[in-house]
């Protein structure tokens, strides 16, 4: 029966009308009236019924709706992810399509959640639907032809482009746009020629493009892709992955891999990483079935540029990146092929976060001697930077002041956009150098690289300014104001936070809760260390690790629990020796004299001291000798020896000629006036 048909002031009729509106939801109703305005026209002016319009709703109560929808059970990320995206807020949208996909067998009921039973495939739309959106477009049978190219082309399109791929006149065309942004299938902002379309929802595209024969699809993206490519240069240029789209369905598979890894590598530039990321897993999977010696290049390329980005969202330690990498050193081999620095950059920053120093050297060292072979700046930059992190890592850092200078003084900053890896090297430099130097002992020196640093990174990608904020605690922990390193702490955990970098985050919540202890709020501190150093050994990261159990220590001194200290002191100096990571060897035996000595062991707490003492002497540590000395005179002092902790502080306190405004050195100075007297 139609609509026009009905007899409304027909009892009966009212009455199943008003059962059915108290039996149907609300918002089922307004979604017709919405969706489908013809089916509510005769309402209009009738008793008991008012036309509303329900917008669309906004991110987070999308959210909500699929959890009411699925009882309270959380789907996983990426499939909620695409029911969000692909509903465009519609709630009848999100409620079909959540219970479609529930219903489907992809996924697994685990009691508070459904997990995949697989990678997530694009979601199908609901039958229901789907025959819904059909029945709209049959209705619109002389423009079909239209909004299935409209539909290959996207859910946005141009005027431009649809035109030049349509096999019709341009009254033709322009006659069926009109028709179908009159049907309200498709929207369109400025005019012809300049005219831009956007489809009313994903939805609807994908219902138009359904009725295509797959017989037509193939060649249909096929001439896409050859009118972008000879026609639109700046739509290659900037959106390679509406080319990979095209190319893919096409099944021109070596040439979409090229689109999407040109589409990944821009996405990096741009700090889109998780579109990076999707990207180029689109790519490898396109070539998954091929074994061509052109695809497995394509692949390798593809591995090395998805471990980079990889690095961005889940940490340079995770195991996702060292997958990536793995795999691309395998095709190496079996195309006899030299491993790309991009490769061996990603392989030595992924062992050296994980702690394994001497597998990050070797790959260090490889990039460097290439580059003295070849004599290419760029690998001889890179292989002096990873050198320098290297050996201060180590506690070489004489040898890393020297890699360090040498990859800064070949800086140029045109070649930026060649960098491979997710932190800035130009920054990454400044502020590993700036480590170096105030171990080294020149504070001023280190404190400029520190501030240029800082200056860069603010004006680059998130990651770098992560990274940096980072490196900077190592040394700013001995040289700034701990209530001002709490202020910088609290706002670098926010930043990580929101802007998803684990590695980050922990390093970070580390550093937060040692302000908290040594300001004295050891109740939130002391646990706030903990949880860092949890998700880090989660992340499978070990680098920093003894500072970190360094500064645990410290918490646990401060909240008197010196055998605590003293306990995870020995655990860091365990580390150490596997890692080979030395560089704050002499301040964990410094901290286990200071914890010592609180607990009465004068002698045990001076043999941690002259053992720090030594330490730092062996590496050229002016600035953890002047540290241990200052402890260690301080203690002589307090035992009547003050001529010999006169003597012990005076040669260390001169050869300093900078960063005489420092706590260190001002401590040093008062406690030299002290024992003159």
């Amino acid at each position: 029966m139609a609509w026009e048909d009905v007899h409304w002031s027909d009892p009966t009729t009212r009455e199943s009308l008003d059962l059915l509106i108290d039996r149907v939801s609300a918002l089922r109703v307004l979604v017709i009236m919405t969706f489908r305005p013809e089916f509510a026209a005769p309402w209009i002016g009738r008793p008991h019924v008012t036309m509303l319009i329900l917008n669309r709703l906004p991110q987070r109560q999308r959210a909500e709706m699929i959890t009411q929808v699925t009882g309270g059970k959380v789907l996983p990320k990426e499939i909620a992810d695409q029911i969000i995206d692909r509903t465009d807020g519609v709630p009848l949208f999100i409620e079909e399509l959540t219970k479609a996909v529930v219903e489907s067998g992809v996924l697994v009921d685990s009691g508070d959640c459904y997990t995949a039973t697989g990678p997530a495939a694009p979601l199908a739309i609901p039958t229901s639907l789907h025959a819904s959106l059909l029945a709209r477009l049959d209705r619109l049978a002389p423009t079909r032809e239209v909004a299935q190219i409209a539909a290959a082309l996207g859910r946005q399109f141009s005027y431009g482009l649809i035109s030049a791929v349509a096999p019709m006149s341009r009254q033709q065309l322009d006659d069926a746009l009109e028709q179908l942004i009159n049907a309200e299938i498709i929207f369109r902002r400025g005019n012809p020629p300049d005219a831009e379309y956007t489809f009313k929802h994903a939805l609807v595209q994908d219902a138009a493009y359904s009725t295509l024969l797959r017989s037509r699809r193939q060649p249909l993206h096929n001439q896409i892709g050859v009118v972008l490519e000879s026609r639109f240069p700046d739509i290659v240029a900037t959106q390679p992955e509406q080319l990979a789209h095209h190319c893919a369905e096409a099944f021109l598979v070596e040439k979409a891999a090229a689109y999407w890894l040109k589409a990944g590598r821009l996405s990096i530039r741009r700090w889109a990483m998780k579109e990076a990321v999707a990207q180029l897993r689109k790519g490898l999977n396109l070539l998954s079935g091929t074994n061509s010696t052109r695809s497995r290049e394509q692949e390798l390329d593809l591995q090395v540029t998805l471990g980079n980005a990889l690095i961005s969202i889940k940490g340079y330690s995770a195991p996702e990146p060292g997958e990536a990498f793995a795999r691309a050193r395998e095709l190496c081999r079996e195309l006899n092929r030299p491993p790309k620095l991009g490769l061996l950059v990603g392989q030595c920053e992924f062992h050296l976060v994980r702690g394994e120093l001497e597998r990050a050297r070797q790959h260090a060292d490889e990039v460097r001697l290439s580059g003295e072979t070849t004599n290419d700046i760029l690998w001889k930059r890179g292989g002096a930077t990873l050198s320098g992190a290297v050996c201060c890592w180590r506690g070489e850092f004489l040898e890393a002041r020297d890699h360090y200078d040498n990859a800064l003084s070949s800086w140029d900053p045109a070649q930026r956009a060649s960098a491979i890896s997710p932190v800035d090297p130009y920054v990454s430099g400044l502020i590993n150098l700036f480590q170096t130097l105030l171990c080294l002992g020149h504070i001023d020196q280190a404190r400029l690289r520190r501030d240029k640093a800082l200056a860069e990174a603010r004006r680059l990608s998130p990651h770098t300014l992560a990274y940096t904020s980072c490196i900077t605690f190592l040394g700013n922990y001995a040289l700034e104001n701990v209530r001002s390193l709490l202020g910088a702490a609290n706002e670098s955990v926010a930043f990580a936070s929101e802007q998803g970098f684990p590695l980050w985050l922990a390093y970070q919540t580390i550093q937060r809760g040692w302000c908290l202890s040594v300001l004295g709020q050891t109740v939130e501190g002391v646990p706030t260390i903990l949880r860092g150093i949890t998700q880090l050994r989660n992340l499978g990261a070990n680098l920093a690790m003894p500072f970190c159990l360094m500064l645990l220590a410290e918490g646990y001194g401060k909240s008197e629990q010196l055998e605590e200290g003293i306990k995870q002191l020995d655990e860091a100096t365990k580390v150490a020796a596997i890692t080979t990571e030395h560089w704050t060897e002499a301040e964990i035996d410094r901290v286990r004299g200071s914890l010592l000595l609180s607990m009465g062991a004068q002698v045990a707490a001076e043999e941690s001291f002259c053992q720090a003492l030594a330490i730092a002497r062996r590496q050229g540590a002016k600035f953890w000798e002047l540290r241990a000395a200052t402890s260690l005179a301080r203690l002589w002092r307090d035992q009547g020896k003050s001529s010999e902790a006169h003597d012990l502080l005076a040669p260390v306190y001169g050869w300093f000629t900078e960063g005489f405004d420092t706590p260190d050195l001002k401590e040093a100075q008062s406690l030299l006036e002290q024992l003159k007297a």
